[in-house]
């Protein structure tokens, strides 16, 4: 299978390119062209594309405008064996400004690639495609199902991609893996909580502020109290190799009206990120009691706390370590490496398959860390040579599961 991955390498490089030039960014969600691109491509290398289209409804309560995920399904032998699924996203964040290269150019330089989504993750549609192209290439004495699930939403939270996949029971793994990097296997990550704080008050004139009830006022023992927050959770650490600390930041602050008034509405966007031995419910109930505790009664103001998103953490299920072993042979061969399980703090749909008691982990191309590739950056790029590394092994991987 190395060779046959050697041998359509230049072509698998152009199908990426095709992939990076066609902007996928979300916000704004709309991404319905790049799905049906996808789909073009996938048709052109033979594979027969499912398309499944969210309801437009479903898909704005999540944020966004369109989304169509698709599916791809090769049986090997009778199909009797394992199914195995391979999640990759469509969906980029936008490109920021600071970069050198056209982020819709798939630019290639000393080796790399350039572009939004290059690294994460529309290098495992990639990855993944042509893994599987190999392995029909070497089909003797295989048995069971691979399902490329293609999907659109990953930087929204995944629930209008893996997760309606899955509650639509369009699909029904035994196995899955998630996009992820070539150096390292991913068997957890954290979760996260993201939440609105709404403080409403009375707007006065700024001469007489006595005649209002300032909200910026009661937030500031609020943010004064999340910053004593961050303080306790540096204290905690995971005991998941990779993971760190439960952190909690502000990312954004509006309200006021003008200058010369009391401020009569002040909301807070708090990201809460969750370690693996945390509930995010239980979270949400204790940061809610902790903020609604620091508001002064006779201030005036009322405090409101509303959930925006919960995703949980990743946690390893038992059936984990059979993908990451089938990992870690091809990755001596390739790479000259031993393959290391390990946690990472961010989170991916990879968690909307655990869930639903399907042994996932995160494996992909790309470098050591989200760091190294600029992912959500400047000048996001791959390495071409851990693109060809990362479709080998996982080709052996499935071959291997396959058995």
């Amino acid at each position: 299978m190395k060779a046959a991955i050697e041998d359509r390498f230049a072509e698998q490089v152009e199908f990426l390119r095709e992939l990076v030039k066609v902007p996928s960014d979300n916000p704004p969600g709309d991404t319905e062209r790049h799905a049906m691109r996808s789909a073009e491509l996938l048709k052109d290398l033979g594979f027969t594309v499912e398309k499944h289209p969210v309801p437009e409804p479903f898909v704005r309560q999540h944020g966004m405008i369109s989304a169509t995920n698709l599916i791809i399904r090769e049986v090997f032998g009778t199909g009797m064996g394992p199914v195995i699924a391979l999640n990759a996203h469509g969906d980029v964040v936008p490109p920021g400004d600071g970069w050198s290269k056209d982020p819709y150019g798939a630019e290639i330089e000393n080796g790399a690639m350039y572009g939004r989504g290059v690294a994460v993750s529309k290098s495992d549609f990639a990855t993944y495609a042509f893994a599987l192209l190999a392995l029909k290439e070497r089909a003797e004495e295989l048995e069971g199902t691979v399902e490329l699930h293609l999907t659109y939403d990953e930087e929204a939270g995944g629930f209008v991609g893996p997760k309606w996949l899955l509650e639509q029971e369009l699909t029904k793994p035994d196995y899955a893996f998630s996009a992820g990097f070539s150096y390292a296997v991913t068997t957890s990550h954290n979760g996260c909580l993201h939440m609105e704080v709404i403080l409403r008050g009375k707007q006065a004139h700024a001469a007489m502020p006595d005649t209002g009830a300032d909200a910026l006022q009661a937030a500031t023992p609020v943010l004064a109290a999340i910053y004593k927050e961050r303080e306790r959770l540096a204290s905690i650490t995971s005991a998941q190799k990779g993971i760190g600390s439960p952190q909690i930041t502000v990312g954004l602050i509006s309200g006021g009206i003008n200058t010369n008034v009391v401020p009569d509405r002040v909301s807070l966007r708090i990201d809460r990120r969750l370690i693996p031995e945390e509930n995010g419910v239980a979270v949400e109930e204790q940061l809610t009691e902790l903020i609604e505790s620091v508001v002064p009664e006779d201030c005036g103001v009322e405090v409101e706390c509303r959930r925006i998103m919960i995703a949980e953490p990743l946690r390893e299920l038992p059936g984990a370590k059979k993908l990451v072993e089938a990992l870690q042979w091809p990755a001596r061969e390739v790479l000259g490496i031993e393959l290391e399980a390990t946690g990472a703090p961010l989170y991916t749909d990879a968690r909307h398959y655990s869930e639903a008691g399907i042994p996932t982990v995160l494996y992909g191309a790309g470098p050591r860390s989200i760091l190294e590739a600029n992912a959500h950056g400047a000048d996001e790029h791959l390495q071409l040579s851990d693109l060809k590394a990362a479709t080998i092994i996982v080709a052996d991987a499935l071959k291997t599961l396959l058995r």
